[in-house]
């Protein structure tokens, strides 16, 4: 089997050769070209047709994110962003997530090289399996709207990782205001997620939030895991309530899916709604079954729509998922779980 031939574009020449030796320490991963900025990566996509690229923002003669608009828009292909773990790299990084960019990872620091790197390869490749759509193909939200929704009581938990910034705003955009209370555990580097959480308040009508430990679980409110260093879990089956833990990475992962479906799956059982998205690996797999087996409702992306069908995929193999849906779909469909229909409600 031939390796996945990346091409690697960063201003640094001290960031190039260590994306470089950190990805060919994979042997399924060849770095085939090297580039200084974007002028100088345009000339070698056609040369050397990579199958992945990395992509750095800050860059001389064209800056990143106006480089990615122009591959989405002419020559659409797998993008990983580099990005600085600053406040104004996490949003220039969302907004190339936004364009069209698969994932992102954080440049480390002098003190952390290996840990600032450690997915890399993995998102690579899983990258270079993604369904990469031309800029602007995208499903639109649906927009449906709900006069006098109310909630029936149930918890929403949503599980994401590659593909899930779309996945998410998606959804979250066509949540009502008196929404049910929602955690979600994306995939995201530590810095990022303050960010992210900002700029899906900005989408939808519910409030949208990093999670804070002890934030009561409320309707019109959604709770984003913080990256990086715990977990979130949803405790008191009387009152529910977000809980940070520190541990170990669980399904590879730091927040994980499992650990987040499994919380809910003891705190509230059969008044949940599990959702798992797009996303690499199994991480909510397992999480989602504990979920369906605690008698809660469920529901998983389905392939076409997924940018890398790799959780949704696991979680359908382990009976876990109820319904399978495309994106477009799932916004309504949860609603409409969680919901008091008009012949209830009269």
């Amino acid at each position: 089997m031939s390796r996945i031939r990346v091409l690697v574009v960063d201003d640094s020449a001290t960031m190039r050769g260590l994306i470089t030796a950190t990805l060919e320490r994979d042997p399924k991963i060849e770095v085939c070209g090297c580039a200084g900025d974007p002028l100088e990566a345009r000339q070698l996509i056609k040369q050397l047709n990579p199958d992945v690229v990395t992509l750095d923002i800050e860059m001389p003669n064209m800056n990143g994110l106006d480089f990615l608009e122009k591959i989405m828009r002419l020559r659409p292909m797998p993008v990983i962003m580099v990005s600085t773990l600053t406040q104004q790299g996490a949003k220039a990084t969302l907004a190339a997530l936004e364009i069209g960019a698969l994932d992102c990872v954080g440049k480390p620091t002098v003190n952390s090289v290996s840990e600032g790197f450690s997915e890399l390869a993995e998102k690579v490749k899983a990258a270079a399996t993604a369904k990469v759509r031309p800029r602007g193909d995208a499903p639109a939200p649906q927009q449906v709207l709900r006069r006098g929704y109310r909630n029936n009581g149930r918890i929403i938990a949503i599980g994401s990782s590659t593909g899930g910034v779309e996945a998410l705003l998606n959804i979250l955009s066509e949540f009502p205001a008196d929404c049910p209370p929602t955690v979600v555990t994306q995939h995201m580097p530590a810095s990022f997620t303050h960010s992210f959480a900002e700029r899906l308040n900005r989408a939808s009508a519910a409030r949208v939030s990093e999670a804070i430990d002890g934030d009561l679980l409320t309707p019109g409110r959604i709770y984003i895991a913080p990256g990086g260093e715990t977990h979130l879990e949803v405790v008191g089956a009387s009152t529910p309530r977000c809980r940070l833990i520190e541990g170990d990475a669980v399904s590879g992962h730091r927040p994980s899916v499992d650990v987040l479906f499994r919380s809910v799956a003891a705190c509230t059982g059969p008044r949940a709604l599990g959702i798992i998205l797009t996303g690499m690996g199994r991480d909510g797999a397992q999480g989602l079954l504990a979920l369906r087996e605690a008698g809660a409702r469920t529901l998983g992306q389905d392939e076409a729509s997924s940018v890398v069908y790799g959780m949704p995929k696991a979680a359908f193999e382990l009976g876990a998922v109820e319904r399978q849906l495309p994106l477009r779909k799932i916004a309504s469909a949860a609603l409409d779980i969680c919901g008091v229909d008009q012949a209830e409600a009269s």
